[in-house]
């Protein structure tokens, strides 16, 4: 018993030592559990069109609020190509840490699958949905110099000069290409498509004259609208543009059922966890109610559109069976 009663009070000791060390051992690994694994580290946005369009500049204007949600660095990283699917083709590819993520156009997603021979992905099991950002519609604009101005006198134009009207896009599967598109079935025009690597050539070619004209995003047309570069014909929505009051839609100038629109959502790799995604998910929510962010998006004519993962996967799925219909016969290498 004496020896017993001698060696317990150490049995003690140790044990109490034994459990402080392990809690202290353990406290990082807590921390590390409670924080995803992005915490510290640079994020990229990657855009999968040039510089200087519509898509990378939106990106630039998010990167640096949800930067200051998520307390951290976050870049765009642009890797053009194949209507974007370039660039997200490197987000699914990439391991599922929340490093990387693809701040998506919709054509890329809904579009491009259906057109695209070879699309490097599928959007639907390669990509996590994160977060929606924001809804869109175009305006077609013309070189100030055609001798059309208006949707009756392009259509008039074209009739009397099939295969002699050419618009630009942002690439195969872009919604400005299928808004083109559209608008020569519901015209029974014959229009040639001009893709590009971005919006951005191709408004250049639209200023420089090398192409006819091109249906670009309401936001970054805006300025070359106001500044007496290219002349507004028509948006693509339903309603008019408030941030283009004069400018008719498509249904107004005499196309019937006529409406084209778009929108942008972040997404991760695949098996992305869901603390990420939730964490992510709340940066974007709280970037987009900002006033800084918030007022910008508007008044470049967007619509902001937040919400769960869940809502950009429906939305994605809904608009993946619509474009499947209007693609018919359009196939890119």
């Amino acid at each position: 018993m004496s020896n017993l009663t001698h060696l317990s009070p150490r049995i003690g000791r140790r044990s109490a030592v034994s459990l402080v060390i392990g809690l202290l051992a353990m406290a990082p690994l807590a921390a590390m559990a409670q924080t995803p694994p992005t915490a510290g580290q640079v994020v990229k946005l990657v855009v999968g069109y040039a510089a200087g369009g519509p898509v990378d500049a939106t990106a630039r204007l998010f990167a640096p609020v949800l930067a200051r949600e998520l307390g951290q660095t976050v870049v765009v990283d642009n890797r053009p190509g194949a209507g974007g699917a370039m660039g997200g083709d490197a987000v699914a590819k990439a391991a599922p840490n929340g490093l990387l993520f693809f701040f998506a156009a919709s054509p890329t997603i809904t579009i491009s699958p259906h057109i695209l021979k070879a699309m490097p992905f599928d959007p639907a099991k390669d990509l996590t949905p994160v977060a929606p950002i924001l809804s869109y519609y175009n305006v077609l604009v013309v070189n100030k110099s055609q001798p059309f101005k208006t949707v009756p006198e392009l259509v008039a134009y074209a009739k009397a000069n099939p295969g002699k009207v050419s618009y630009g896009s942002a690439g195969m599967g872009a919604s400005n290409h299928l808004s083109g598109e559209l608008f020569a079935v519901r015209t029974g025009t014959q229009l040639v498509h001009v893709p590009y690597k971005g919006n951005a050539p191709a408004m250049t070619d639209v200023i420089g004259g090398q192409i006819n004209m091109m249906f670009d995003i309401v936001g970054s047309a805006r300025n070359y609208i106001g500044s007496g570069r290219v002349h507004a014909v028509a948006v693509t929505s339903r309603e008019r543009n408030t941030s283009l009051p004069t400018v008719p839609t498509m249904r107004e100038a005499g196309i019937a059922d006529y409406e084209v629109g778009g929108w942008y959502g972040l997404y991760g790799p695949a098996k992305l966890p869901a603390d990420i995604v939730a964490r992510v998910n709340e940066a974007t929510r709280k970037a987009l109610a900002s006033e800084d962010l918030k007022n910008k998006l508007i008044e470049q004519g967007y619509d902001l559109w937040t919400g769960s993962p869940q809502m950009l996967a429906e939305r994605a799925a809904r608009e993946l069976a619509l474009w499947a219909t209007v693609t018919k016969g359009i196939e890119v290498q």
